[in-house]
């Protein structure tokens, strides 16, 4: 076992990690259980200590996270809190199929949707860091059809009024949102990436690139596609070498193996008429989830598990580097969770802003009150939410699967639990 996923392994008694997995139930002696008791016990302050975290406070977001599952607002959740490059607590409460009654764990697999977005921005950072590309480059250096755009100047009556662009849209422009890409909707489950991205440039700009700030699955999806000619690879394989691997995120992937499917947490939401909740397919996911004849996603197509993600959070806060293993450059981790975006009004939250293909706490107010500047991290459309705090080198990860929230980024439970989490600290 590496000296890293050590650290990253969940000790902390009380956590979804029963007793009976950590201890196997052989009979080798009452002296050998209670001296294996005995150690389960005090191993769990140790790791509480060492993470900076106290345990007996850390015991609170499995309270909190039941409140939401008690009063129908979710079906169940995994959180982990891990902080100075150690988990300290991995919970999993409700749960993962309520009609088999089948308990929530701590590997079930999540829908992560948009915190996708940040894993494709650093594959394009990686390409950067190799001189293959830069993200200043205009997208039309490596995808034609991207060459001399139209924008909307004005809506007249029911038509549009589209002068040039001013200039192209950029790497950065669609890294930060500010491109103005328009968006089309997938045409069949098994449309290429190529042909995806090339009727997103047969539309019209939204604004001219660079002047606002607009969500956009598209630009990423066209970001994507770059990595793709650029590396001369599909862009899950460019993933799973390149990041997947490397990370040890044996868990992470566009295309959930069969028996990866038996551990994906179900998808609710409220139904329009009384209390409780329905199950729902996923929205955006088009053909059978096992189907690798689906189209890759670049933009919210990846599934994954809440320590999984923390991997790839924990290399981000060191700098670029794994196991000691350089992935990224620093500089490059420094360009994608720095504030990129000025002064543009940005994100879900109040004070937020985006650097490159993270969003990043500007001013901590509301939602991301106990976060410190700099914080950077992403959600996903059923809440799942990923943030990492280098201030505090505090990295918090929260997957729940429900459907038609009004705001995402802005839960109860996501409060609730990151203010927990923050309570617990202890340097």
């Amino acid at each position: 076992m590496s000296k890293t996923q050590h650290r990253l392994i969940n000790t902390r008694a009380g956590s979804a990690t029963s007793a009976k997995q950590q201890i196997p139930y052989v009979r080798i002696g009452r002296l050998i259980i209670c001296f294996g008791l005995f150690l389960l016990i005090v191993q769990a302050p140790l790791v509480g200590a060492e993470a900076g975290m106290d345990p007996a406070k850390l015991k609170r977001i499995p309270v909190e996270l039941r409140s939401f599952v008690e009063n129908d607002s979710i079906a169940g959740a995994v959180a982990l809190v891990a902080r100075h490059g150690q988990i300290a607590s991995l919970e999993a409460v409700g749960y993962s199929d309520i009609a088999n009654h089948k308990p929530m764990q701590a590997d079930n697999l999540f829908w992560i949707a948009s915190m996708t977005k940040p894993i494709t921005a650093a594959a394009v950072l990686m390409l950067q860091d190799e001189g293959k590309l830069s993200v200043e480059d205009p997208v039309e250096r490596y995808l034609p059809e991207f060459t001399n755009l139209w924008m909307i100047q004005e809506k007249v009556a029911d038509r549009l009024v589209l002068v040039k662009a001013p200039r192209p849209i950029t790497l950065r422009d669609l890294l930060t949102h500010t491109s103005g890409l328009g968006d089309v909707s997938s045409p069949r489950p098994d449309v290429s990436l190529a042909e995806l991205v090339m009727a997103y440039s047969q539309q019209p700009l939204h604004f001219a690139p660079g002047s606002r700030w607009e969500y956009s699955s598209s630009g990423i999806n066209t970001l994507g596609r770059i990595v793709e000619v650029v590396s001369g690879q599909r862009f899950q394989d460019f993933l799973q070498a390149r990041l997947f691997k490397p990370l040890r995120m044996k868990n992470t992937t566009l295309y959930p193996t069969r028996n990866q499917l038996q551990r994906l947490a179900k998808s609710y939401q409220p139904p329009d008429n009384g209390r409780g909740l329905e199950e729902v397919s996923i929205f955006l996911i088009k053909g059978g989830l096992a189907s690798r004849a689906r189209t890759a996603m670049p933009a919210w197509g990846l599934f994954s598990t809440a320590s999984d993600m923390s991997l790839f959070y924990q290399m981000m806060l060191d700098g670029g580097v794994f196991e000691g293993r350089r992935l990224l450059s620093a500089a490059a981790v420094e360009m994608m969770t720095r504030t990129q975006t000025g002064t543009l009004e940005t994100g879900w939250v109040e004070g937020m802003s985006f650097g490159l293909g993270f969003a990043v706490v500007k001013r901590p107010v509301g939602v991301t009150g106990m976060y410190s500047v700099g914080t950077f991290g992403h959600g996903g459309a059923y809440g799942t939410q990923s943030w990492a705090d280098p201030k505090k080198d505090l990295i918090l990860i929260l997957m729940i699967q429900r459907a038609k929230m009004p705001n995402a980024d802005n839960t109860g439970m996501r409060r609730a639990f990151q203010e927990a989490a923050v309570a617990a600290m202890v340097d």
